[in-house]
């Protein structure tokens, strides 16, 4: 991708689709929740994301002041296609204390838009791009220290559709495994700063799906139904473990390694996600019941949180 022009601007988000050339809003999902496939040729597409620091749950009872895009973690996900032209807008919150930007793998040239979409609190930014590779991008914060910004949230993936879509399934998922690093440890009440120290140790004290310990059981689970296929988007944010991704219970059909629109691998156990990374993969549900997706670094999965449910019904 190219980034071709530098404005400031402010473009509210919502969703609109259509199979018609012309300017559209990006849908901005929140995980699990995946946009729309894409039914339309190349257009004009309208991205917004607002930097807001905020204070949530990152355990029971375990607090945490998160640096976010649009207030989750993960940030949302986009679904654009192979030519389109994305005119993409950062907006810093005005209570924000740190500025903030975005680096997209997905784009090619001024440090990823970081060089151009650096915004202080209160100001935005706005670079546009055009979208020349297919596959699955992380997207992070590319402020200075970039390292701490990832650290404390700020990421998510954007999909570049090949020309002509993706193949049809039944259920698509978002799924981003992501380390965090706390003064006290694992389990320990009440609002936890982050610690610089263990992030350069690279010990982290929780790794998680989603943003927090549960964040794919309950109300974030999936869900499927005996005979459904699922595609699932799955990336690494690190910042400094690889991912062992894996599922309890199903074997993938398919995996796309490294977010690769090409060839997939069939009958894969478990799949290695590099940090900064993403895999795509796809599986038929032969079987109802319970099934657990982990790291299969599994200390991580049973001792710091990097365990999710999908219920089969």
């Amino acid at each position: 991708m190219k980034i071709f022009s530098i404005t400031v601007l402010v473009i509210m988000a919502c969703f609109i689709t259509t199979p018609t050339l012309g300017q559209v809003t990006a849908q901005l999902t929140k995980a699990p929740n995946v946009p729309k496939p894409l039914n339309r040729g190349p257009t004009t597409v309208q991205v917004e994301f607002e930097t807001v620091e905020t204070e949530g749950l990152l355990h029971d009872g375990v607090k945490y002041r998160f640096w976010t895009f649009n207030g989750t973690v993960p940030g949302p996900m986009v679904r654009v296609r192979v030519g389109d032209t994305v005119e993409f807008t950062i907006k810093n919150h005005q209570d924000s204390n740190e500025d903030h930007s975005i680096d997209i793998h997905a784009v090619n040239g001024n440090l990823g838009g970081g060089a151009v979409s650096q915004a202080e609190p209160g100001k935005s930014k706005k670079f546009t791009f055009k979208a020349l590779n297919p596959g699955l991008y992380i997207y992070h914060c590319a402020s200075s220290h970039i390292p701490t910004h990832i650290a404390n949230g700020m990421y998510g993936m954007m999909l570049v559709e090949p020309e002509g879509g993706l193949p049809k399934v039944d259920r698509e998922y978002y799924v981003v495994q992501s380390e965090f690093y706390t003064k006290n440890g694992f389990g320990k009440k009440g609002l936890q700063l982050f610690s610089k120290k263990k992030a350069l140790q690279e010990v982290p004290d929780y790794v998680v799906f989603n943003g927090k310990v549960g964040g794919v059981t309950g109300k974030g689970a999936l869900t499927a139904n005996v005979g459904e296929t699922v595609r699932i988007y799955f990336g690494n944010a690190g910042p400094n473990k690889i991912s062992s991704f894996h599922m309890i219970g199903e074997i993938w059909d398919r995996v796309w390694p490294e977010g690769s629109t090409g060839k997939p691998l069939e009958n894969v156990q478990t799949t290695l996600v590099p940090v900064a990374g993403s895999t795509v993969v796809e599986f038929k549900v032969q079987e109802k019941g319970l099934y657990l997706l982990v790291d299969h670094s599994i200390f991580r999965a049973i001792d710091k949180g990097a365990a999710g449910h999908m219920q089969v019904n």
